[in-house]
Protein backbone atom coordinates (compact mmCIF):
# COMPACT_ATOMS: atom_id res chain seq x y z
CA UNK A 1 0.00 0.00 0.00
CA UNK A 2 1.38 3.33 -0.92
CA UNK A 3 1.61 6.01 1.50
CA UNK A 4 -0.08 8.96 1.69
CA UNK A 5 2.92 11.32 0.29
CA UNK A 6 3.63 8.17 -2.14
CA UNK A 7 0.23 7.95 -3.26
CA UNK A 8 -0.07 12.32 -3.80
CA UNK A 9 3.21 12.25 -5.92
CA UNK A 10 1.71 9.51 -8.43
CA UNK A 11 -1.62 11.44 -8.80
CA UNK A 12 -1.28 14.85 -8.62
CA UNK A 13 -0.80 15.65 -12.33
CA UNK A 14 -1.17 19.74 -12.63
CA UNK A 15 1.93 22.25 -13.41
CA UNK A 16 4.78 22.32 -11.77
CA UNK A 17 4.35 18.19 -10.40
CA UNK A 18 6.56 15.33 -10.93
CA UNK A 19 3.99 13.44 -12.59
CA UNK A 20 2.51 16.28 -14.32
CA UNK A 21 5.88 17.29 -15.56
CA UNK A 22 6.16 13.86 -17.05
CA UNK A 23 2.80 12.99 -18.64
CA UNK A 24 3.53 16.57 -20.15
CA UNK A 25 6.19 15.19 -22.37
CA UNK A 26 4.00 12.69 -24.55
CA UNK A 27 1.20 13.34 -26.76
CA UNK A 28 -2.54 13.56 -25.37
CA UNK A 29 -6.05 12.69 -26.84
CA UNK A 30 -7.63 15.48 -25.89
CA UNK A 31 -11.25 15.25 -28.17
CA UNK A 32 -12.79 13.03 -30.56
CA UNK A 33 -12.00 14.93 -33.86
CA UNK A 34 -16.18 15.54 -34.53
CA UNK A 35 -16.55 17.30 -31.35
CA UNK A 36 -15.13 19.97 -33.00
CA UNK A 37 -16.83 22.11 -36.26
CA UNK A 38 -15.55 24.16 -38.18
CA UNK A 39 -16.65 28.14 -37.06
CA UNK A 40 -18.48 25.70 -34.58
CA UNK A 41 -18.66 26.70 -30.60
CA UNK A 42 -15.40 26.68 -28.74
CA UNK A 43 -15.28 23.79 -25.92
CA UNK A 44 -13.85 23.61 -23.04
CA UNK A 45 -12.37 21.13 -21.47
CA UNK A 46 -9.63 20.52 -18.68
CA UNK A 47 -6.46 18.45 -18.97
CA UNK A 48 -3.44 17.48 -16.46
CA UNK A 49 -4.80 20.06 -14.03
CA UNK A 50 -5.24 23.16 -16.73
CA UNK A 51 -8.63 24.84 -18.06
CA UNK A 52 -7.96 24.91 -22.43
CA UNK A 53 -10.64 25.89 -24.77
CA UNK A 54 -10.75 23.78 -28.07
CA UNK A 55 -11.72 25.00 -31.00
CA UNK A 56 -11.55 24.25 -35.01
CA UNK A 57 -10.98 27.22 -37.42
CA UNK A 58 -12.31 28.19 -41.16
CA UNK A 59 -9.48 26.51 -42.45
CA UNK A 60 -10.54 23.12 -40.04
CA UNK A 61 -7.19 23.49 -38.35
CA UNK A 62 -7.79 23.34 -34.31
CA UNK A 63 -6.42 25.36 -32.21
CA UNK A 64 -6.53 24.46 -28.06
CA UNK A 65 -5.75 28.19 -26.16
CA UNK A 66 -5.72 29.09 -22.74
CA UNK A 67 -9.54 29.23 -21.16
CA UNK A 68 -9.32 33.08 -19.97
CA UNK A 69 -8.25 35.49 -22.56
CA UNK A 70 -5.19 37.31 -21.90
CA UNK A 71 -6.13 40.96 -22.31
CA UNK A 72 -9.14 41.14 -19.34
CA UNK A 73 -9.67 37.17 -18.27
CA UNK A 74 -12.85 37.06 -19.84
CA UNK A 75 -13.39 33.11 -20.57
CA UNK A 76 -13.14 32.15 -23.99
CA UNK A 77 -15.51 29.87 -24.28
CA UNK A 78 -17.75 32.13 -24.99
CA UNK A 79 -15.47 33.67 -27.65
CA UNK A 80 -17.01 33.79 -31.21
CA UNK A 81 -14.92 31.42 -33.84
CA UNK A 82 -15.13 33.33 -37.02
CA UNK A 83 -12.56 33.69 -39.40
CA UNK A 84 -9.79 31.74 -38.55
CA UNK A 85 -10.05 32.58 -35.34
CA UNK A 86 -11.43 32.72 -31.75
CA UNK A 87 -12.58 36.60 -31.27
CA UNK A 88 -13.02 37.58 -27.18
CA UNK A 89 -16.21 39.06 -26.24
CA UNK A 90 -14.64 41.47 -23.59
CA UNK A 91 -12.97 43.81 -26.42
CA UNK A 92 -12.98 41.65 -29.40
CA UNK A 93 -9.63 40.56 -29.86
CA UNK A 94 -8.96 37.70 -32.40
CA UNK A 95 -6.54 34.61 -31.74
CA UNK A 96 -5.51 32.19 -34.12
CA UNK A 97 -4.98 28.96 -33.58
CA UNK A 98 -0.68 29.60 -32.79
CA UNK A 99 -2.40 31.87 -29.63
CA UNK A 100 -1.24 35.03 -32.41
CA UNK A 101 -3.59 38.02 -31.52
CA UNK A 102 -4.38 39.01 -35.37
CA UNK A 103 -6.97 41.60 -34.73
CA UNK A 104 -7.63 44.20 -32.22
CA UNK A 105 -10.51 46.50 -33.30
CA UNK A 106 -10.38 49.19 -30.84
CA UNK A 107 -6.55 49.77 -32.30
CA UNK A 108 -5.36 52.02 -34.85
CA UNK A 109 -4.97 50.48 -38.12
CA UNK A 110 -1.25 50.98 -38.21
CA UNK A 111 -0.64 49.73 -34.73
CA UNK A 112 1.72 46.64 -33.63
CA UNK A 113 0.73 46.25 -30.52
CA UNK A 114 -1.05 43.25 -31.21
CA UNK A 115 1.75 41.29 -32.52
CA UNK A 116 3.16 41.56 -29.03
CA UNK A 117 -0.21 39.83 -27.34
CA UNK A 118 0.20 35.63 -27.00
CA UNK A 119 -2.37 33.09 -25.69
CA UNK A 120 -0.64 30.16 -24.49
CA UNK A 121 -1.96 27.53 -26.68
CA UNK A 122 -1.23 23.51 -26.83
CA UNK A 123 0.37 22.25 -29.74
CA UNK A 124 -2.41 20.04 -31.53
CA UNK A 125 -2.48 16.96 -34.33
CA UNK A 126 -5.58 15.38 -35.45
CA UNK A 127 -4.97 11.52 -36.18
CA UNK A 128 -7.44 8.18 -35.46
CA UNK A 129 -10.28 10.51 -35.28
CA UNK A 130 -8.78 11.89 -32.23
CA UNK A 131 -7.40 15.24 -31.93
CA UNK A 132 -4.03 15.10 -29.99
CA UNK A 133 -2.57 17.87 -28.06
CA UNK A 134 1.37 18.26 -26.23
CA UNK A 135 1.72 19.74 -23.61
CA UNK A 136 5.49 19.59 -22.72
CA UNK A 137 8.01 21.95 -23.92
CA UNK A 138 8.31 22.47 -27.45
CA UNK A 139 11.82 21.78 -27.90
CA UNK A 140 11.36 18.27 -26.63
CA UNK A 141 8.16 17.81 -28.60
CA UNK A 142 8.35 13.92 -29.78
CA UNK A 143 6.78 12.66 -32.97
CA UNK A 144 3.43 11.78 -33.04
CA UNK A 145 2.36 7.87 -31.62
CA UNK A 146 2.52 5.72 -34.61
CA UNK A 147 -0.05 2.80 -33.45
CA UNK A 148 -1.11 -0.01 -35.58
CA UNK A 149 -5.03 1.07 -34.25
CA UNK A 150 -4.41 4.65 -35.99
CA UNK A 151 -3.21 3.27 -39.54
CA UNK A 152 -6.09 1.70 -40.23
CA UNK A 153 -8.91 2.60 -42.50
CA UNK A 154 -11.82 4.59 -40.40
CA UNK A 155 -14.54 1.84 -40.87
CA UNK A 156 -12.26 -0.37 -39.15
CA UNK A 157 -11.56 1.51 -36.16
CA UNK A 158 -14.06 2.69 -33.37
CA UNK A 159 -12.85 4.84 -31.48
CA UNK A 160 -14.78 6.30 -28.38
CA UNK A 161 -14.72 8.82 -25.41
CA UNK A 162 -15.85 8.21 -21.89
CA UNK A 163 -15.98 11.08 -19.24
CA UNK A 164 -15.69 9.85 -15.98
Amino acid sequence: MLSAKDNEYISQVGPGTPMGTWLRRFWTPLLLAEELEADGAPKELTMLGETLVAFRDTGGRVGVLQALCPHRQAPMVYARNEEDGLRCIYHGWKFDTGGRCVDMPNEPADSVFKDKVRADYVPTREAAGIIWGYFGPKKLQPEMPDMEWMRVPANQRNVHKFNL
